[in-house]
């Protein structure tokens, strides 16, 4: 058998190349392809939306905890905490 790559003789069965190192057939499975990563704008743009949407039901509402804040503020910046959270701790 010859070489592909360098034009060596090598014997039959060989693997790989002695000289270039160069495989003799083609491998069997490809790389995995890498994502591009999404854009950090998109969650910030969510997280401000959550906390102005519960800083308005908490004014529609009318509901008080106890010490004065409104429930749907306190709501809308927990979820923001809870999903800022999720996104950072989350598997890559």
């Amino acid at each position: 058998m010859i070489c592909r790559n360098c034009g060596t003789e090598i014997a039959d069965k060989a693997i790989v190349c002695f000289r270039c190192g160069t495989g003799t057939t083609d491998p069997v499975r490809r790389p995995a392809t890498v994502r591009p990563r999404r854009g950090r704008v998109l969650p910030l743009v969510a997280m401000v939306l959550l906390v102005l949407l519960g800083l308005f039901l908490g004014q529609a509402g009318g509901t008080v905890v106890p010490d004065g804040y409104r429930l749907g503020a306190a709501f809308g910046i927990v979820t923001a905490i809870v999903v800022l959270a999720v996104r950072t701790f989350r598997r890559r």
